[in-house]
Order: structure tokens, then sequence, then C-alpha cells
């Protein structure tokens, strides 16, 4: 196996870029109380945005999202925040959760006045990410987490609940909630290696610091837990700003978006990342968002209430479980079954299973193709595919933001243009990193060809995914 090369522990002197870029580090940490203030705010934006709608009647027909809390709440939760703080996640990686995420201040700040236990064994496993995820997207589809307000409190606000006990019991002023449990973590982690922006250590200036004589050597409480001074990669930096320019060492710097894949900088992939990217976020995230529009859905629905209709067993066709098990408001005439819901869970189960599988089978015949198969090898370049993994759930959550601005009258021609130019583009940056990351195990130009043909096949599986919901069914 050709090994990854190192990070070399410095730089150039910077550029004028790369200077007024530091300066922006620099600056955030000069502005820390009036980040905290900010987070405070969207403390209590994300407050409201929870607990009113949940208050308030459910929206009529006539409704519209400006004269409606529970549709404004919809827009700005489904239609704005969500899709966007992905997409800032690929444009300045994890600021975000470092500067304006309330379940993250909320955390650090239960945390301060906590009992600081030692973060236990089990929560740091690495399955985390993707078990969180996967649990949270069908949880979220039993319930219609998207369309009624109460479901949003469980799942956000549940969320919040849950970041603030183990903010109380784990950890002295950290995000130990964010680093190992949050659901979305895992997701962050991966888009934001694709960042143009990221905090970085010079090893050789940490190493020559003197204390007496060189300014900023006061200790930083990085929240995070990120051990920065090795730190390289944005996968686990939450882009607070606290630590520019400790011990004179540590900056805020201009990269390439490819460079943390390509050369494998920060945490090593892994077996879970890989799940998360394959068959979480290409193949369970397709399937939630594709399954009440598939006409696969339909007629397996259709043949099983057949069915139980001819055998007399009608029991699960009926709306019996509770509105925060499974859909069920009578008076807005939208119920699930039993029969609904089952289906639901082993459609996107078996999407997950399918689509996974698929784009596994096609990334491990790459990796076969530069040489001997090595299970590191193969998680490498996996990380190829996480512009088509993101791109593809940006997409399913954007579509919310049109079906919602459709519904008040409003039409946009260059919806489906947009989604066709995102998806080619989203797979020929796959495309690009897989040829990268290729050269690094194989210098044959056959064996590198075949590998890069096998992700494009891995890529072009996910983009069919979005294909099917958004141009044939």
């Amino acid at each position: 196996m050709r090994q990854a090369q190192a990070v070399p522990n410095f730089s150039p002197a910077p550029s004028a870029a790369q200077a007024r870029v530091a300066r922006v580090g620099e600056w955030l940490r000069d502005h820390q109380a009036a980040i905290r203030r900010t987070q405070w705010i969207v403390v209590f934006i994300y407050a409201a945005l929870l607990i009113v709608p949940a208050l308030a009647p459910l929206p009529t027909r006539a409704a519209h999202i400006w004269t409606h809390v529970t549709l404004f709440a919809q827009f700005a939760f489904w239609g704005i925040w969500w899709p966007f703080v992905l997409v800032s996640m690929v444009l300045v990686g994890r600021s975000w959760c470092g500067l304006f995420c309330p379940e993250g201040a909320l955390a650090e700040v239960a945390s301060r006045y906590g009992r600081a236990h030692a973060t236990p064994r089990w929560m740091k496993w690495a399955g985390w990410p993707f078990v969180a995820f996967a649990c949270t997207t069908i949880y979220g589809q039993m319930v219609s987490v998207y369309q009624y307000p109460k479901p949003v409190v469980i799942v956000l606000g549940g969320s919040t609940v849950a970041a603030v006990a183990v903010g109380l019991m784990y950890g002295r002023d950290k995000r130990v909630w964010c680093r190992f449990l949050c659901p979305v973590n895992g997701v962050f982690r991966l888009l934001s290696k694709l960042a143009p922006l990221r905090f970085r250590t010079d090893r050789e200036a940490w190493q020559a610091f003197d204390p007496k004589t060189g300014k900023h050597g006061e200790m930083v409480n990085c929240a995070a837990l990120v051990p920065i001074k090795i730190m390289e990669g944005a996968s686990t930096c939450h882009m607070c700003g606290r630590c520019a320019g400790y011990k004179e060492a540590v900056a805020l710097e201009l990269r390439s978006p490819n460079q943390e894949i390509v050369e494998g900088w920060g945490p090593p992939p892994s077996a879970w990342e890989t799940a998360l990217i394959t068959f979480g976020l290409i193949g369970l995230a397709a399937g939630a968002f594709q399954w009440a529009s598939s006409p696969w859905f339909i007629a397996m629905r259709q043949w099983l209430a057949s069915w139980m209709i001819e055998h007399d067993a009608t029991a699960l066709l009926q709306p019996l479980l509770p509105w925060w098990i499974l859909t069920n408001y009578p008076d807005q005439n939208d119920m699930m079954s039993p029969l609904d819901g089952g289906l639901m869970i082993f459609y996107v189960l078996a999407t997950a299973a399918v689509v996974g599988g698929l784009v596994n089978v096609a990334l491990a015949l790459g990796v076969r193709a530069l040489g001997k198969f090595e299970a590191e090898r193969f998680y490498h370049v996996a990380q190829s595919l996480i512009p088509i993994a993101g791109c593809g759930v940006f997409l399913g959550l954007s579509a919310l933001t049109v079906t919602m601005l459709k519904a008040e009258g409003l039409r946009f021609a260059f919806v489906g243009p947009a989604r066709a130019i995102l998806l080619v583009g989203a797979a020929l940056w796959c495309v690009w990193l897989a040829w990268r990351i290729s050269g690094r195990y194989a210098t044959d130009l056959a064996r590198r060809v075949g590998a890069v043909a096998c992700v494009a096949a891995a890529a072009a599986i996910g983009v069919a995914q979005w294909v099917l919901l958004f141009w044939v069914w």
C-alpha cells in the first residue's frame, strides 16, 4: 500500500489573502463576548420557533407562511435553516456549530455548571453518528416532522434536552454531546471536509514558542474537544476562533476544498464513516425523501391492503397509534396506519440496503482496480463520494422549500435546471476526487482509470435516486 503523505508542519510565508483570512480568525478570538450574545439570540429564536407553533392551532388551507406561525416556523426550520446550514458546512466549515448553534451553546453552558464526569467509553463508540442519523431520519418520517409542529418539539427539542442533560453530567465547559452524540455530527464532519477554510496548527511554531516573550500563550478552552497541538483538518473543529493565534502557531487559513479528503487530514476515514456516506446519506436519506412518491411503495401498499381485506385482517389498516408514534391528524385528513408505517420503514431500510450495497460494490471494485484490496484504502476512496452524498441531502431538504413556496403561488422555472447542474457538478467533483486519491495508491494509468470509472458508477447510483424523485416519478 502506498502510504499517504505526511502533512507538513510548516507553511510558506503567508500571502496577502492568507493574512487577511488569518485576521478574520483573530477577530473571532477577540469578539467572543459578541459571539456569546449572538448565540443567546439564536437560542431565543430557536425556542420560539419550537414552542409557539406547538401551542397554536394547526393551519387551515387558507393560511399562508406570513399569516400563520406554524407555517412560518415550518418554512424557517425546513425551508431555510437546515438546507443552508448544510451549505454553510461546505463553504465555511462548521462555523454554524461554533458561532450559532443553540444546542451546542446550551450544552456548553450546562457543562460549565454540571458534574464534570469523564466521558464514558460507550459514548465514544464510533457508530453513534450513523445510528443517530438513521434513527432520527426514520422517526421523523414516521411522525411527519416536516409537516407538524409537535413532532418538531420531540425531534429537535428532545435533542436539545438530551444535549443539556449530557452537558450537566460530562465534561467541564465542553460540548461532549456535539462531539459524540449529536444526530447531525457525522454529516457535518463529512461536509466540512470540503470547506476551503480551516484552523491549522504550525507544529514548528508551537514547539518554538517561548511563553516568556510570546503573545497569546494562555490556555484555550476547546469546547469541541479538538487536540489543538495536532489540529489539521476541519471535520471536528467548530471554527469558533478561540484558539486563533494560540502560541503564535494557530491560524485560520485558505486551502483547496479537495485537500483534506485527498491527503487524509484529521481523523482517518473509518468503516462507520463510510457506512454513513454509502448506506446513510446516499441510500437511507434518498429513501426517506422518495417513499411517498414512489410507485413501488404505492404498489406494495395496495397489494398488501387488498390481501388483508380479502382475508379479513384489517386491524393494521386502521390508524390506531398516537401522533407521536405514527402520523395521526384526523382533522387534517392525514393519518398513517400501522401498515403504512411498517411499509415506510421497510422501504427506507430496503433502499438504504440496496443502494448502499451497490455503491459499496462499485467502490470495492474500484479499490481492487488499484491493486490489493485493503480496508483503509477502501475507506479513503469512499470519501470521494462526499459531494454527491451532501448534494442529495441538500436537494431533498430544499425540495421542501420549493413545495412550501409553490403552495404560496410562487413558481421557479430555474429549479429543475439548477437541480440538474448541482447533481452533475457533484458527480464530477466525486470523479475528480477519485482521480486525485487514486494517484496516491497507483501510478499506472489503466489502474487509475479503472478505479475512477467504478467511483463514477457509484456516484451515478446516487444521482439516479434523485433523478427518479424529481424527473421520473
